[in-house]
């Protein structure tokens, strides 16, 4: 029996017609503008699209963990002020975990709260014991040598503190303001 799509099982589509969708998916392209292009419904090629990135996101969760110079840090996303407050105590903000490795790649979360347990079980899934982590003097941080890694430096923004010689968090912070 001949399989006519040997990525999707299945599927109407042609491997070529499928190979047509990834290449303009790459390209960036909107999902009514792939739909134009190859005369496929906008609601087929959504779940095409989804697909794609359901393989991407498990291909990503495969890569061993992060190792060497590790910066972590948490942001808040969302409306500048609720009701006259601002930072933290905003309401209605999304919590976000990020990790980046100097000069390769960034991990980013959602969490439902910034706390040690939530921040730890983060890290320690995602980061080697051998690396270093650099973080701010956020307390979610507090006791990550005691998980294990040798070396955990911070930077205190309190005081107006932003580098200590090779310890920084200026690689995620500068991610965050890409968003």
């Amino acid at each position: 029996m001949k399989v006519k799509n040997k990525y999707i099982i299945r599927s109407r589509i042609s491997e070529k017609k499928f190979r047509e969708i990834v290449r303009l998916f790459v390209l960036d392209l909107s999902a009514t503008q792939i739909s134009e292009i190859t005369h496929i419904s906008r609601v087929s090629i959504n779940k095409y699209i989804m697909g794609i990135r359901e393989v991407i996101a498990k291909y990503c969760e495969k890569i061993s963990p992060f190792e060497g110079i590790i910066e972590v840090d948490e942001s808040y996303f969302g409306a500048k002020r609720v009701k006259g407050k601002r930072g933290r105590g905003a309401s209605g903000k999304i919590k976000v975990f990020g990790m980046f490795k100097r000069g390769d790649k960034v991990y980013t979360q959602i969490v439902d709260n910034c706390s040690r347990d939530t921040l730890h079980a983060i890290i320690k899934e995602r980061v080697s014991t051998t690396s270093t982590i650099n973080s701010d003097g956020w307390r979610g941080y507090n006791g990550l040598v005691d998980l294990g890694y040798k070396k955990h430096y911070r930077v205190d923004h309190n005081s107006n503190e932003f580098a200590r010689g090779k310890s920084h968090i200026n690689g995620i912070e500068n991610f965050w303001g890409l968003s």
